[in-house]
């Protein structure tokens, strides 16, 4: 599969890697280097994500991801959490974080934030984009 991913209108936009695929957009596919398959096995991750209030404004740090500015910028800049140090949550283990988000992160394959690959999420808190930087 491409590099890029892109559903139908109404549908969130993937870019490199794993975009596309949200709690409310189910059936996203693609991966980076054919590697589309689950993770198994980890009982915990290195997570980054960046958190918007709206789905424009993930729409807009999603661009910026598909110009190539590298993961944690965008989150630093863009991201509406607390998480200000370049998106990163830090190691999270199952069960620790929102089911939904939980479902997503498990699933994304280890990738950097020079070149991630990423997966959408919509939860309670707002629009998500993820990426995995380890797993143990």
């Amino acid at each position: 599969m491409g590099k890029n991913k892109q559903e139908p209108k109404g549908g969130a936009k993937g870019g490199k890697g794993k975009g596309g695929g949200s709690a409310e957009d189910k059936g996203a596919g693609g991966g980076k280097g054919g590697g589309g398959g689950k993770q198994k096995g980890a009982m915990s991750i290195n997570v980054r994500h960046i958190l918007c209030e709206k789905h424009g404004e993930r729409e807009k740090a999603l661009e910026r991801l598909k110009n190539g500015d590298k993961f944690n910028v965008v989150a630093q800049e863009m991201s509406q959490d607390k998480a200000r140090a370049g998106g990163s949550l830090g190691w999270k283990t199952r069960g620790s974080l929102d089911p939904e988000f939980e479902k997503v992160a498990f699933e994304l394959p280890v990738s950097s934030v020079d070149n991630p690959t990423y997966e959408l999420c919509h939860t309670q808190f707002g629009y998500h984009i993820i990426m995995v930087e380890g797993r143990k």
